[in-house]
């Protein structure tokens, strides 16, 4: 058996879950998230113990991968539905910096032109500051995905390490030209 896979998942208080036509539907404080998994698994909620049960059919290989899998992303729809999931990035170059207008992120980094990013309905964008963005939504698959367009703008360069990267993220540097004399 899958050691993910068979343990339950606790369901906190003020969290409702529906299973229904092989989708699982949670919803919190944070907002209602649905996920229609695989027919092959089987999904059990036990609303007396609070506990949310994976099973699978039997160990063929595919079906040892969804169990996890499902697990997985159903334990991630009750996280996100009562803490936030968030990313963090920061904006490092002279004159590098962004703005949030309306549903729309600018990014300035160092383009002719500003680069307009729509923001995701279930993405929240935040600036603490004109180069550090803080992303935060209920739905994990969401805020990564977000982060990772915003970072693929302009990724960091390895000789200045100048561009949009995680924060906490490490860039490793290079050397520049190395001064050739004698010639």
């Amino acid at each position: 058996m899958s050691r993910v896979g068979r343990k339950p998942i606790p369901v906190p208080e003020g969290v409702e879950v529906g299973i229904s036509n092989g989708s699982v539907t949670v919803k919190g404080n944070n907002g209602e998230l649905s996920w229609t998994y695989h027919p092959n698994i089987t999904v059990a909620y036990a609303s007396n113990a609070r506990e949310i049960t994976v099973s699978r059919p039997d160990d063929q290989r595919q079906n040892r991968a969804l169990h996890g899998l499902t697990r997985s992303l159903i334990y991630n729809m009750v996280i996100g539905v009562t803490t936030y999931f968030e990313k963090r990035l920061e904006i490092i170059g002279v004159g590098y910096n962004a703005v949030v207008d309306g549903t729309i992120l600018q990014l300035q980094v160092g383009f002719a032109n500003a680069v307009r990013l729509p923001i995701p309905e279930s993405v929240i964008c935040e600036l603490s500051d004109n180069t550090h963005i803080v992303l935060k939504s209920a739905d994990k698959q969401a805020v990564g995905q977000f982060a990772a367009e915003i970072r693929g703008v302009r990724p960091p360069e390895p000789y200045k390490g100048k561009g949009i990267r995680y924060q906490g993220e490490y860039i490793r540097r290079k050397a520049g030209k190395a001064f050739a004399s004698g010639a």
